[in-house]
């Protein structure tokens, strides 16, 4: 679809600001758009650092929930923590199990089977729990909406510890603690994913193990080793990676790149990744895909075991498994996205009276329909629900674009629904056969009346119009400091000013997708690659001149480098 650019005005003090602070005028304008201006904000941004963490004390109840856990520890009570199957539960889960063994602990965990018990704590699974022989459970990922099994865990006569982060609803569950950011008292970084909050709890877990807030060196090592799967789970779990959440995936990058546990070696190997580098879009696009095949083709407890128990040889046999199920996900992902264009088109679906879009289908993989539904809603940008199908019941994956919030949207649908959780980009659900078209109605009807023409027209916020001149190796260095980026923290994005095309394009890449040209102003000339970009080569031959929505990247070839276009719009003159 075409997009709408949206160029940030320039800053008028931005070269005072740029000399005040010691970076260069772009880095100043960055820092500006994202509200950054303040010479102690700037320097906090740029330089994360692990003492500014929030002390685990101001999430709730998560020093009742330490010393409950520190004294079951000590009373050799059998421990289970039950993780979400995702990326930012298994990691959540790898760190406390690490954390309880170091203490001596007698713990193991559960991971609920994705397609056969679904989303969250399952009241059969805790029975089938205690009856084992488990005394406390933890969860990590989830538990928040669990009102019926937190009665059932009450009347066993298990102890139940929640740690969650998504959307708390009007009910609490009747748990013995609940660590949670949204719950009072409100914990300074609400945007914590479920392994942060599970990393919070596992420090807490170690002071009051040591009875002091200095806790000692076997805690301490293994806590700053844990910011890697922290940052883990951040990653993938597309959080704002700001404040405190910055902070973990800056460190924990680094951490992973060095960190001794054989799942973590094995899963970078695995990953082809050899340069010992890691960012957060090979986390988010080439470590975390793999993991969570575990859970959407099969088991998800693998890649638990992956991070946790498994020897170098058994990390090894289970990264190259992850790797077998990841292409055959990556498969299936093409054919349901295909299908589901397919339906849209066929049923006209996106059109102006139709601003959300709810699609159902049997046999389709409810594993990957979530990777889907992202998909699609970059193709037609309108928040959508895919379903499959299954013996009279459904399961749904949802996300959503901007303004308009989905786990609110699902709440007033909820009349239509067996179950739901989420937050304002994503959720889940679970729906009877018959409940379908009154469900679809109800979905529509509220995106109809929430979204207007303009929220559905694919927008490119930017951060300055620039000229090839100013984009310098020095100053494209000094933007990369701005890393990690994802959500909250985007990688810079510039406009440029009307430019020449210098030689002739071409089409590139193994299939000829991609597309690789000249730009110049006359004076200065830039190489750009446009991925996906094979249509613009006709236009661009016709018109010979464009601006570009880019990235700015460095590439070294042979020693040396130089400044590129990572084109991501153009715009032809009339």
């Amino acid at each position: 679809m075409p997009k709408r650019w949206i160029v940030a005005p320039p800053w008028p003090d931005c070269p005072n600001a740029a000399r005040r602070l010691g970076i260069s005028a772009l880095m100043a304008q960055v820092l500006h758009n994202r509200g950054l201006v303040d010479c102690d904000a700037v320097a906090a941004f740029l330089n994360p650092v692990l003492k500014t963490l929030h002390q685990p004390e101001s999430l709730s109840d998560s020093t009742a929930a330490a010393e409950l856990i520190a004294r079951k520890v000590r009373e050799k009570k059998t421990i289970v923590i039950y993780g979400d199957y995702d990326v930012d539960g298994i990691a959540g889960t790898a760190i406390l199990w690490h954390l309880l063994k170091l203490a001596g602990a007698q713990v193991s965990y559960y991971i609920p089977h994705r397609l056969e018990e679904g989303y969250g704590i399952n009241a059969e699974a805790l029975r089938h729990l205690k009856a084992q022989g488990a005394d406390t459970l933890i969860s990590v990922d989830c538990g928040i909406t669990a009102i019926k099994e937190a009665k059932v865990a009450r009347e066993i006569g298990l102890t139940l510890i929640i740690t969650d982060h998504h959307a708390p609803g009007p009910e609490l569950p009747d748990a013995d603690c609940i660590v949670h950011p949204r719950v009072e008292p409100a914990y300074p970084n609400p945007d914590v994913c479920g392994a942060g909050v599970a990393f919070k709890l596992a420090w807490a877990v170690a002071k009051a193990l040591c009875q002091t807030d200095r806790v000692n060196p076997q805690f301490r090592d293994f806590l700053v080793d844990a910011t890697g799967l922290a940052a883990l789970g951040t990653i993938a779990d597309v959080v704002p990676l700001t404040g405190e959440n910055r902070v973990i995936a800056r460190h924990g990058l680094v951490g992973m790149v060095h960190s001794k546990l054989p799942g973590l070696e094995a899963l970078i190997s695995a990953a082809r990744i050899e340069d010992n580098k890691l960012d957060s879009d090979r986390v988010g696009f080439w470590l975390a895909p793999r993991l969570n095949a575990a859970g959407r083709m099969g088991h998800a407890h693998l890649a638990v075991e992956l991070l946790t128990t498994a020897t170098p040889e058994r990390a090894r046999e289970i990264a190259l498994y992850l790797e077998e199920q990841n292409r055959r996900r990556q498969s299936l992902e093409r054919e349901i996205f295909r299908k589901a264009c397919e339906m849209i088109e066929e049923q006209k679906l996106a059109t102006d009276a139709c601003r959300g879009i709810v699609l159902a289908h049997d046999g389709w993989h409810a594993g990957v329909i979530g990777i889907v539904a992202s998909r699609v809603v970059e193709r037609y940008h309108r928040p959508t629900v895919l379903i499959a199908l299954e013996n009279g019941m459904g399961q749904g994956s949802a996300r959503s674009i901007r303004n308009f919030e989905m786990h609110t949207a699902l709440a007033e649908c909820a009349a239509h629904l067996e179950g739901f959780g989420g937050h304002a980009m994503a959720g889940g659900l679970r729906i009877k056969r018959e409940s379908l078209a009154a469900f679809t109605e109800a979905f529509i009807h509220r995106a109809n009346q929430r979204l207007t023409p303009a929220d559905l027209e694919p927008t490119l916020r930017l951060d300055a119009e620039v000229t090839l001149a100013e984009l310098t190796e020095p100053v494209v260095r000094d933007l990369d400091r701005l890393a990690p980026y994802g959500q909250g923290n985007p990688r810079p994005k510039f406009a440029s000013t009307w430019l020449q095309l210098d030689g002739e394009p071409r089409c590139v890449g193994k299939n000829g997708d991609h597309l690789q040209f000249c730009l110049s102003d006359g004076l200065n000339r830039r190489k750009a690659i446009a991925f996906g970009g094979k249509d613009w080569r006709q236009p661009l031959i016709d018109r010979r001149r464009c601006r570009v929505a880019f990235e700015p990247i460095l590439n070294t070839f042979n020693g040396r480098t130089s400044v590129e276009l990572q084109v991501l719009d153009i715009v032809l003159p009339e």
